[in-house]
C-alpha cells in the first residue's frame, strides 16, 4: 500500500523521530548518538568513531580527512561520529574530555584510543590494519604466500598446535602492536618450511616488505629466543627496517630516533617500484660498508618531504637525481652539496666527511645583522651561541614570530625592559624571529612569545618564563634566577 502523497511529510517526520541519529549519516560516515549508539555500534566488528564539538577547529580541519578515509575502508572498517554537545550522556560514559578524541571500538566495546596519523592516508592504512583477527591464521602455504606478498612487513609465528603456549603469548603480543605491524601464524610448521627447515621447532618469521627485497640483505629474519611480548617487540624494532628502509610520513618518527642518512627522490612503490628501487640499490651499495657505525640510512619520496627540504634544509627539488641530507637526533643538519653521481663515489665521499667531522653543519639562519646597537639584541641562529650561549653574561631570549599579535604588544614592555637595564653589563636582553631560524633543542617552542633565560653556568638548563609580561615581573624574575644580582640605570638591585 502506497501512502497518499499529502501524509508523506509526516511518514518522514515519525522516521526521523524514531531514528534520529543513524538517518542523518552523510556519505560513508555514520552519525551516532545518545538513542543509538549502543545497537548500531555493535553491528560492527571493527569501528573508528570520532567524538567531536562543532565548533571545535580541530574537528573541523580533520572532517575531510576523516570523510575520504571512510569512503576508502567502507566495506572493511564503518567510521562513525558522535556530536557531543547533543549526545553528552555517550560522551561522558567514554570519558571524552576534549575534541576531537578517536577511540576504536570493537562489537562495540571499547577497544581503546586511536594513536594513528590524522591524514586520509595514515587514517586507512591504520584502520586497515585493525580490521579482523589480531593475528590471522594461515592454514595452507597458498595462504601464507599471499599474506607475506604484500607492501607492508609481515610478523608470521610458526608454532606446534593451537594449545601451544608460545602461541598463547604470541597473540597477547598481536593485539598490543597489531596497530603497527601485520600479524598471522600457522599451527603446523610443515606449512613455512621453506622459510626454516627446521620444522620440529617454534619460532618466529619476520618477512621485510617484499618491495625492499634487495641483495644486501635477507628478506627474511627468524627470531627463535625465549617469547615474551617486550622480546617480541625488541626483535620487531631491531629488524624491521633492515639496512635502508622506506621512510614516511607516518613512519618517520620512529626512525628519527636515531642519527639518520636520507636519499630523497621521486620514489613511488606503487607505480614505479623498478625506478624506486634503483637509486636505493646505488644508496645500499654505498652505505652497506658504513652500517654499524651509528648512522642509519633510509630513502624517502622527495615530493612527501619537500617542505621540510626547502625550510629545514635549505634545498630545492634537485631535479631526478636524489638528495641527501644527515639528521642526527641532537638536531646537527648536514646536507650533501656535491651532486648525486651515479657510482656512489659522491655519496661515498660525504660519508667519509661526515665520519671524520669534517662537514660544516647547516644552520637555517637569518642574515647576521650589520647593526645591532638596540637595548634589545637581535640574535640569529648564526650568532646564537656567540650571543645567548655567552659564558659571562645571563641572557633573557625572546623567540617569536613577525606575525604574531601577542609579540607584538609585548615589544614595548621588553624593550622598556632592555633600556632599564643597559647598564648592566651582566645581562642582555635579546630576541630571536624564531619561523626563520633553527632553534637549539633545548629550548621548548610551542607558541609565541616564548622567553627562556640562559643563565652563567647553566646554559644547558635555560629556565622559562611562566610570568605575567610586566616589567616589574621580568624583573623579579631576573633577579630571583639570574646569577648575579641586577644593576639598573640608577641603582644596584633595583626593581
Amino acid at each position: 500500500m502506497v501512502a497518499p502523497p499529502h501524509l508523506v511529510p509526516a511518514l518522514c517526520l515519525v522516521l526521523l523521530a524514531r531514528f534520529p541519529s543513524s538517518v542523518s549519516a552523510r556519505g560513508d560516515v555514520l552519525e551516532l548518538g545518545d538513542a543509538d549508539f549502543d545497537y548500531l555500534a555493535t553491528e560492527h566488528e571493527t569501528m573508528l568513531v570520532k567524538f567531536y564539538a562543532p565548533w571545535c577547529g580541530h574537528c573541523k580541519k580533520l572532517a575531510p580527512d576523516f570523510n575520504k578515509a571512510a569512503t576508502r575502508l567502507k566495506g572493511h572498517v564503518q567510521l562513525a561520529k558522535v556530536d557531543c554537545t547533543a549526545h553528552s550522556e555517550t560522551c561522558g560514559r567514554f570519558g571524552v574530555s576534549g575534541y576531537p578524541t578517536l577511540k576504536i571500538f570493537r562489537y562495540g566495546r571499547d577497544s581503546g584510543p586511536y594513536d594513528g596519523p590524522r591524514t586520509a592516508e595514515g587514517i586507512y592504512q591504520y584502520m586497515k590494519k585493525q580490521a579482523g583477527p589480531d593475528s590471522v591464521h594461515l592454514k595452507t602455504k597458498e595462504h601464507l604466500e599471499d599474506f607475506v606478498n604484500n607492501y607492508d612487513a609481515s610478523v608470521v609465528g610458526v608454532f606446534s598446535g593451537e594449545d601451544s603456549s608460545r602461541l598463547s603469548e604470541f597473540l597477547k603480543a598481536a593485539g598490543l602492536l597489531r596497530d603497527q605491524f601485520r600479524f598471522a601464524h600457522v599451527t603446523d610448521p610443515r606449512l613455512a618450511e621453506d622459510y626454516n627447515t627446521n620444522i620440529d621447532s617454534e619460532y618466529v618469521l619476520l618477512f621485510r616488505p617484499p618491495r625492499l627485497a634487495n641483495a644486501f640483505e635477507d628478506s627474511v629474519v627468524v627470531f627463535r629466543d625465549y617469547l615474551t611480548i617486550g622480546s617480541l617487540r625488541r626483535f620487531i624494532r631491531d629488524h624491521l627496517y633492515g639496512l635502508c628502509p622506506h621512510m614516511t610520513l607516518e613512519n618517520r618518527d620512529r626512525l628519527r630516533v636515531r642519527d639518520l642518512l636520507t636519499a630523497y627522490y621521486d620514489l613511488d612503490y606503487h607505480h614505479n617500484p623498478r625506478g624506486s628501487n634503483y637509486w636505493r640499490n646505488r644508496v645500499m651499495k654505498v652505505v652497506s660498508k658504513y652500517a654499524g657505525r651509528g648512522l642509519t640510512f633510509s630513502v624517502a619520496n622527495k615530493k612527501d618531504f619537500l617542505s621540510e627540504l626547502e625550510e629545514d634544509f635549505g634545498l630545492s627539488d634537485g631535479g631526478e637525481l636524489p638528495v641527501v641530507t644527515i639528521q642526527t637526533r641532537l638536531g646537527n643538519k648536514f646536507t650533501m652539496r656535491e651532486e648525486f653521481t651515479r657510482d656512489g663515489q659522491s655519496l661515498e665521499r660525504f660519508l667519509e666527511d661526515y665520519f671524520a667531522d669534517r662537514l660544516k653543519r647547516y644552520v637555517k639562519s637569518e642574515p647576521v645583522p650589520e647593526r645591532n646597537s638596540g637595548a634589545v639584541k637581535v640574535v640569529v641562529a648564526e650568532t646564537f651561541d656567540e650571543v645567548v650561549n655567552d659564558p659571562e653574561k645571563d641572557v633573557l631570549i625572546q623567540f617569536y614570530s613577525p606575525t604574531c599579535p601577542h609579540c607584538k604588544k609585548l615589544e614595548p614592555v621588553y624593550r622598556e625592559l632592555a633600556d632599564k637595564l643597559k647598564s648592566d653589563h651582566n645581562v642582555v636582553i635579546a630576541k630571536m624571529n624564531a619561523r626563520d631560524n633553527d632553534i637549539p633543542l633545548n629550548y621548548d617552542v610551542q607558541g609565541f612569545p616564548t622567553i627562556y633565560l640562559a643563565p652563567v653556568g647553566r646554559k644547558d638548563e635555560p629556565i622559562r618564563y611562566e610570568g605575567s609580561r610586566e616589567l616589574r615581573d621580568f624583573l623579579q624574575f631576573l633577579k630571583r634566577e639570574g646569577s648575579r644580582g641586577l644593576v639598573s640605570g640608577k641603582s644596584k638591585n633595583e626593581l
